[in-house]
């Protein structure tokens, strides 16, 4: 899997990833067998080096991520990316969490299988239904849901789940049924080493699995860590949270293109491409450089991370979100359960400093003018700092 990449600059990482992790992944990437390469300690390692060499790459064209996100393992590369985690930290993480979810796939075995055209919520009914061991372990995107347990409950679950409207139920070759209760094995030396290592504030807006929302408070993330173990990856809701963060391009950095292909389901308005060879570098720089090829009606202003024209207003804090009652986003109405107010037309522009809600007794105003695009929370929702709360597609020269 790092073949292509051996007479690339970057390649030089493996060295360095490989003195913080004490063994020769040079060899794991280039030479190692299926057998060797299949268990989830060397699987996890070897995907997550080798996403380090495709970032390496990518920023030696001078390029850097408006906002970061990863699915399950690929939640440390974020980390790495977004700069909330050192590079030697994020190496012995993953050693940690693969060594700890192998063992706890031999105390509580389980297995995964994927579940084609069926529905989040008729997932779910599939899994209560088969009264076992077996959750949903990840949202991926519309109609694919992955399901993880026991090998029996999942036997159990596969003909429920296509008389709920599955196509497909396809295993997936795993040592373990990861992101549920099976996982909670692993928690006790992962929570170790996410205590030994240290957590920086992301320069980027990082996009967590276990709730799909924006965590800015490098405190926050240890347990966000802990608690993805056992939890399932919201990965169809993340793509969401960075469609409406105002991203135009979405790119997949590592082996494989998996998640850029969700990613043409979960969110068609967004070009998504992945970047797994050094030949796939010009195609990024081509996405880049012209971002009116991947939006409509773009809007490029200069010093903006990948030509975002649009943005969200985030809470200054935690507590419950009353919206501005005057707002509307353009043919939706009002939040439900907003009233209009008395003799007033509901409006969706603002202008820079406008209140556009509460958050407790926190005024929430906006940095931008612009119009409102979507409400990404509701009135009497409980939102944490730095939770997204409008999405607004900002005028031209308002920043």
């Amino acid at each position: 899997m790092g073949r292509a990449w051996v007479d690339h600059p970057s390649w030089e990482v493996v060295a360095e990833a490989s003195a913080a992790a004490g063994r020769d992944l040079e060899s794991l990437l280039l030479d190692a067998p299926m057998e060797e390469l299949t268990p989830t300690a060397n699987a996890q390692l070897a995907t997550f080096v080798l996403s380090l060499v495709v970032l390496d790459a990518i920023e030696r064209l001078g390029l850097a991520p408006a906002a970061c996100a990863g699915h399950s393992l690929g939640e440390y590369s974020a980390l790495v990316a977004s700069g909330a985690v050192s590079f030697d930290d994020g190496v012995r993480l993953v050693v940690a969490r693969g060594e700890a979810m192998a063992h706890a796939g031999e105390d509580a075995p389980g297995t995964m299988a994927a579940l084609l055209g069926i529905s989040d919520d008729d997932a779910e009914a599939a899994c209560q239904r088969a009264e076992g061991d077996v959750w949903v372990a990840n949202y991926n995107a519309p109609g694919q849901v992955v399901v993880a347990g026991t090998t029996d409950a999942i036997a159990t679950l596969t003909p429920i789940a296509k008389e709920l409207g599955a196509r497909k139920v396809l295993p997936i070759p795993v040592s373990g049924a990861f992101h549920t209760p099976l996982m909670a094995g692993a928690r006790p030396a992962l929570r170790k080493a996410l205590g030994d290592a240290s957590f920086g504030a992301p320069e980027v807006p990082v996009v967590a699995n276990v709730d799909a929302r924006v965590h800015n408070d490098p405190g926050e993330w240890p347990g966000l860590l802990s608690a993805q173990l056992c939890s399932p990856v919201r990965w169809r809701q993340t793509l969401e949270t960075l469609d409406g963060l105002g991203a135009t391009v979405l790119v997949e950095v590592g082996p494989g293109g998996v998640l850029s292909g969700l990613a043409r389901r979960a969110a068609p308005d967004l070009q998504a491409l992945s970047v797994a060879a050094p030949g796939d570098l010009d195609a990024l720089m081509d996405a880049v450089a012209t971002p009116e090829s991947w939006r409509s009606e773009p809007t490029v202003h200069h010093g903006e991370h990948l030509y975002m024209s649009e943005r969200v207003v985030v809470s200054p804090a935690g507590g419950i979100f009353a919206p501005e009652e005057s707002l509307a986003a353009p043919g939706t109405g009002l939040l439900p359960g907003t009233p209009q107010p008395d003799g007033e037309a509901a409006h969706s522009t603002v202008g820079v400093g406008d209140l556009v809600g509460r958050v407790g007794v926190v005024e929430v105003r906006t940095p931008f003018a612009g119009q409102v695009v979507r409400w990404l929370a509701t009135g009497g929702e409980r939102v944490q700092e730095g939770q997204p709360l409008v999405w607004l597609r900002v005028e031209s020269g308002a920043w």
